[in-house]
């Protein structure tokens, strides 16, 4: 049998159509009998006949359209029981609707409304009853001997009971649950489910080691960060799997399968809770108005366009440099063109007759600059091309911006700009020093109300080049990942939340202001290196090695969100302040601006560099060959 049901695999649809017709026709004539109890002289002298053939042909034409013949049969699960009732019902209330019009022409029923509400009720019984029949054969034939894997779920409502349920339904589970773990105390010590609930703080060790656990399944989606962490240390220190359920909302078409338990993503244990901004202003500030953003193929401009087009903007102008960048995402925003109307262009902010004329062709109300070289020890090595895209290519922006009267000018700045180290961060500084100058300039001479605002936060998880990209990749190589030192710490965020921060700034901001985010605490990079690679089921230094390559060229050890002489100022949103920084006059700026860019033709890289430590004090150079200029212009 078990070889005869391993050739079988999946039924052809049509034979499946049969079965199913097969089994309305023995519905409709059970119903004939129940009708008439059983007496065959009543039931031949019936309606049966064209009973049979109405039946059959409404069934064969909603079977098509209802699809209820398209599930594979020995994963029946709920949902296929509501798919037949639907197409149950449909097939009925067709047939009623036959009978009524037949009635209406000939005075005259021609099936029984009795057998109509019969043959309803044996067919949604007998259609669901033969598909949990055969999934009971297979999962017979198939689980009887498998060597299952006992495990825990770690909670014990609806998404627990429910995926408790999946693995004990799917055929291919080789997942065997001991129990649930779960920390309210109101269900601690009962049972659900045939299996108990245990203390999720207290008995994971326990039934580790009474029952060979081997995986814990995370069944609560809105599980806080500290707790899961907590989860995953427990678990990595018991040697166990840890995996999780996806949100409701990341079912795939609203069902829920086994392949859908997902691997616990580092990303979703760094050290604090997302922060989602509820500010009711956002629609009003973007929806209809035209937006640019620069450098939107990358990582924060990219996640800004898909963000957006949900405000309903009227316009979405895509600025970048980069070809590619640009061509995949016009590709993944093809849903978005029914919301907004999408413009792609292809340009350099340093080209200012290219941004003029794109500006003057749609004339903006927002603006979101997003375009800016990042790598530190890149620039570290290409200070000329750090100044000419960091900061003249944000003056090029901001000074157009003004120029045509944009209403909101939103600067994407960095952490790295505090106390900078590197060239990178420094550029980034006097970008804000800039465009905050800027704004002050013109609204206090009243040329225009243009508002210039800059958000500042610390990385982003999953941007290109980011550190935990480049140690998956090295972990999948079979390592070793890479660690600068085993001091660096630094603060991360979601790429979600870092452009919730930048919207919610733009629409927050009167302008003048640098907004910084609440990042909590920093993470040690060689605590996440080691935590990676035992969630991909590894050691530390036995499978994958960790190396210590020393510190890049002007990488520092802690990141900063303000500088030292800097305080802060609330907003609406406690995760949210403000920062007092210090400002420059608006003459002073542009004449050190111009002397920036006058040594850039140059291509003196040391004079270059000098300059901007002198526009910015503050910049002292670490682990750098520009660390004997800081020598000379103390000396």
């Amino acid at each position: 049998m078990k070889e005869f049901l391993k050739g079988l695999r999946i039924l052809p649809r049509w034979i499946i159509i049969l079965i199913d017709l097969s089994i309305i026709a023995f519905s409709v004539m059970l119903a004939y009998f129940l009708r008439f109890n059983f007496n065959v002289v009543d039931v031949l002298n019936s309606t049966i006949k064209p009973g049979l053939i109405i039946f059959l042909g409404v069934s064969f034409v909603l079977f098509f359209i209802t699809q209820s013949y398209a599930g594979i049969i020995r994963y029946t699960s709920l949902q296929d029981g509501w798919r037949i009732t639907y197409t149950v019902l449909l097939i009925s209330i067709l047939v009623l609707a036959i009978n009524l019009f037949y009635n209406y022409q000939y005075n005259s029923s021609i099936i029984p409304y009795s057998v109509v509400i019969i043959t309803f009720l044996n067919s949604i019984i007998f259609l669901f009853f033969y598909r949990l029949m055969v999934k009971a054969i297979f999962s017979y034939y198939f689980q009887k001997k498998q060597i299952k894997a006992n495990v825990v779920i770690f909670g014990a409502g609806i998404n627990g009971r429910v995926t408790k349920q999946i693995i004990e339904g799917d055929p291919s589970s080789n997942l065997n649950v001991i129990g649930f773990l779960e920390d309210d105390k109101r269900k601690i010590g009962k049972s659900h489910s045939g299996v108990g609930i245990y203390n999720g703080r207290r008995d994971l060790g326990k039934l580790a080691r009474n029952y060979n656990i081997k995986e814990i399944i995370i069944a609560i989606t809105d599980l806080e960060v500290q707790r899961k962490n907590e989860l995953v240390d427990d678990a990595l220190r018991l040697q166990l799997k840890i995996r999780e359920v996806p949100p409701v909302e990341k079912w795939v078409e609203g069902g829920f399968s086994l392949k859908q338990i997902k691997e616990v993503k580092i990303e979703d244990l760094l050290g604090r809770e997302a922060i989602h901004l509820e500010n009711p202003k956002l629609f009003k500030e973007i929806e209809d108005k035209v937006i640019v953003i620069s450098g939107a193929a990358g990582s924060i401009g990219s996640e800004l366009a898909r963000q957006i087009v949900h405000y309903k903007p009227r316009k979405v102008i895509l600025i970048d440099q980069s070809e590619t960048g640009i061509y995949e995402l016009q590709h993944e925003l093809k849903w978005a063109e029914p919301i907004s109307e999408i413009h792609y262009h292809i340009g350099d902010i340093t080209n200012e007759e290219r941004m003029r004329n794109l500006l003057y062709m749609y004339h903006p109300q927002i603006i979101y600059h997003a375009a800016a070289y990042k790598h530190v020890p890149l620039m570290e090595g290409n200070p000329c091309e750090a100044v000419n895209c960091n900061v003249y290519g944000t003056k090029v922006m901001a000074d157009l911006a003004a120029s045509f009267k944009v209403e909101k000018f939103v600067l994407i700045s960095t952490d790295k700009a505090v106390n900078p180290t590197n060239v990178m961060g420094a550029s980034k500084r006097i970008a804000e020093m800039y465009v905050q100058s800027l704004h002050d300039h013109i609204n206090e001479n009243g040329y225009n109300n243009t508002k210039f605002i800059t958000t500042r936060f610390g990385n982003v998880l999953g941007s290109n080049g980011s550190v935990i990209p480049l140690f998956k990749e090295q972990i999948e190589k079979g390592g070793p990942v890479t660690v600068t030192h085993p001091q660096v710490m630094r603060y991360f965020m979601t790429i979600s939340e870092a452009v919730q921060l930048v919207i919610d700034a733009g629409a927050m901001g009167s302008g003048g202001e640098i907004f910084i985010f609440d990042m909590g605490k920093s993470v040690k990079i060689i605590d996440l290196a080691r935590k990676m690679i035992k969630l991909s089921g590894l050691e530390p230094d036995i499978d994958i090695q960790i190396k210590l390559i020393g510190l890049r060229e002007g990488e520092k050890l802690y990141e900063e969100l303000l500088n030292d002489k800097e305080n802060t100022m609330s907003t609406y949103h406690k995760k949210i302040l403000i920062a007092n920084v210090r400002k420059v006059a608006y003459e002073s700026i542009t004449m050190q601006v111009g002397t920036l860019m006058s040594l850039l033709t140059q291509k003196d890289e040391n004079k270059v560099v000098e300059q901007m430590k002198r526009m910015v004090p503050e910049f002292v150079s670490k682990v750098s060959r520009y660390e004997a200029l800081d020598q000379k212009m103390v000396g």
